[in-house]
């Protein structure tokens, strides 16, 4: 598995921002309320972030050698996919609550602060998650070898 790029969450950030910005927009213009994400949307994005980190750190005491048991590496292959999961999907909401927010500050008529302040928690808290799935993404991953270095000089 490769390491997630930054290209690709800044491709995924933007296209969450542009995207929930045009959906904000086709509501409002259908007479619809446009959604403001809930408290308990960040909550839980840094419930997960915790919990995510928490699974790596077993991984990366293996990895330097500092743990006294194994680790399963199915079990560590699939703590590197959820962190890259999260990584990814924390970019698309991080994007999504930019769009939310150009939203509404972008209006004539300025929304109470109750639901910018709601907006700005949530992107905060999908940017936690975004930095979370990324760190323990890199818990995850292994030392080069010694005969890996040595073949790449041979």
């Amino acid at each position: 598995m490769n390491r997630t790029h930054a290209s690709t969450l800044v491709a995924l950030g933007l296209v969450g921002a542009v995207a929930t910005f045009l959906l904000e927009l086709a509501t409002a213009a259908s007479g619809h309320a446009v959604f403001i994400p809930p408290l308990t949307l960040a909550l839980t994005l840094v419930i997960i972030a915790v919990a995510v980190v928490a699974l790596a750190i077993p991984i990366r005491r293996a990895v330097r050698g500092k743990a006294t048991g194994r680790i399963d590496p199915f079990r560590a292959m699939r703590t590197a996919a959820l962190a890259k999961a999260c990584a990814l999907a924390a970019a698309l909401l991080l994007g999504g609550g930019v769009g939310v927010l150009v939203y509404l500050l972008s209006r004539t008529a300025i929304a109470s602060t109750g639901p910018i302040l709601l907006t700005v928690v949530s992107s905060l808290a999908a940017l936690v998650l975004l930095v979370a799935g990324l760190v323990a993404e890199s818990f995850c991953i292994l030392p080069p070898d010694d005969d890996d270095e040595g073949h790449a000089h041979a």
